[in-house]
């Protein structure tokens, strides 16, 4: 699903040239469960937003679905972002005045769904996420917990492929990531591609594979001189 050769990244600071990505090679197969791990600053968020086609590399080769994303076009990468990537991240980034259901239809709003339907397919993902009975409520009324599945519900509506999920427990207590990552872990099994972007060691170990990043590139976590602590 996903193949990266030679990425790199840089970002001007006034006079500064910071090197976000240095040489980034990564694979991704469909429906694996990969982690990103790597200290703040050590270039995992610009990778993820690469990847999610939020951002594009200086140099390098991304291919998604076997195709190089330089050939898609416009309208092409708009329809990636909306249809098959789900965005799931640490501040939930939810509408307060909206309720949760229709936070989760908003992705089908911009998609041109008539309303029958998208009331349908959100209270269908709502239900998965256990949250169907507090779908009239607003984020001010919900736990941080509920919120976060708010937000994967709504990552989920489109029915993506991929869910790209940056450090999607990093706002909750341990018992509530907890059962954060049990849905993530449900959802790599129903078939999604999962990447998760941490800090946290304990939450990457989760996935059956973590790619560890370090100063902008992709390490072997077993360099003493190079690990992540």
């Amino acid at each position: 699903m996903i193949q990266m050769h030679g990425i790199r990244k840089e970002y001007h600071m006034g006079e500064n040239i910071v090197s976000a990505l240095d040489g980034v090679d990564i694979s991704i197969k469909p429906r694996e469960f990969v982690s990103i791990i790597g200290p703040s600053g050590s270039g995992k968020s610009t990778l993820m937003n690469i990847i999610g086609c939020l951002d594009v590399a200086d140099e390098g080769e991304y291919l998604l679905d076997g195709q190089a994303i330089e050939d898609y076009s416009e309208d092409e990468l708009a329809v990636v972002r909306s249809r098959k990537i789900g965005f799931v991240f640490q501040q939930f980034n939810l509408l307060s005045r909206m309720t949760a259901q229709e936070n989760v239809e908003l992705p089908l709003i911009y998609q041109g769904m008539r309303a029958g339907k998208r009331h349908k397919l959100s209270e269908e993902v709502l239900d998965r996420v256990g949250l169907l009975e507090r779908m009239d409520h607003r984020p001010t009324e919900l736990s941080g917990g509920q919120q976060q599945r708010v937000a994967i519900a709504r990552a989920l509506v489109t029915r993506p492929s991929l869910i790209l999920a940056d450090e999607p427990t990093g706002n909750l207590d341990s018992r509530t990531g907890a059962e954060i990552m049990q849905m993530f872990h449900e959802l790599h099994r129903a078939g999604n591609t999962i990447v998760l972007i941490t800090h946290d060691p304990a939450i990457a170990a989760q996935a059956p594979r973590a790619i560890h990043i370090h100063d902008g590139r992709v390490i072997n976590p077993a360099s003493e001189s190079e690990a992540i602590v």
